[in-house]
């Protein structure tokens, strides 16, 4: 009996701690001025990760072409808003094209480009594996103001969340047990 409890024990220990790859949020203070390049130093971007724009009025955040990107050319949004907060769910791999739509804000620098790898990790988004590293492209801005990405909080607790679920389980098992 007691070797069974310790099965049943290991078994769920190994259950709760496995638990499914978690994405991440990363934060973009979206305004004339910022330096966009911080977001490209070991930050990659996942499939399932989401990119939260925050800024005031008078900008919007346009998902747009790569060849608007580059000539910042305004009125072929692909998506646009401009409600002060932008949540972008990164859906698919490849390279993503944001710009502010108001004119002279994207040569201004507010345009970032980002690369999504393939998948999530639990670690927020980096990349352990031999395959290419997902990154951002920054845009070239005047001024040295940052804007990381961070963790979202989920991301950040979710081994501690596993391990206090583990914890209050095997006491639960043990007590049944005994």
């Amino acid at each position: 009996m007691a070797n069974l409890s310790i099965v049943g024990c290991l078994a769920i220990i190994f259950f709760t701690v496995a638990a499914p790859a978690s994405s991440a949020t990363h934060s973009v203070e979206w305004s004339l001025g910022e330096d966009y390049s911080s977001l490209a130093t070991g930050k990659p971007y996942a499939i399932g990760d989401t990119i939260v724009f925050n800024y005031g009025a008078g900008h919007t955040v346009d998902e747009v072409s790569e060849s608007d990107y580059k000539s910042c050319t305004l009125g072929n949004s692909i998506s646009s808003d401009s409600s002060g907060t932008t949540s972008i769910a990164l859906k698919t791999a490849g390279s993503h094209y944001f710009i502010c739509a108001i004119p002279g804000h994207c040569t201004g620098g507010m345009k970032l480009s980002v690369n999504v790898g393939a998948a999530s990790s639990s670690d927020g988004g980096s990349d352990s594996g031999g395959s290419t590293t997902p990154k951002t492209t920054p845009s070239p801005t005047t001024e040295s103001r940052k804007a990381a990405p961070t963790a979202s909080a989920t991301a950040v607790l979710e081994p501690f969340k596993a391990l206090v679920v583990t914890c209050v389980v095997v006491l639960l098992y043990a007590l049944v047990l005994s």
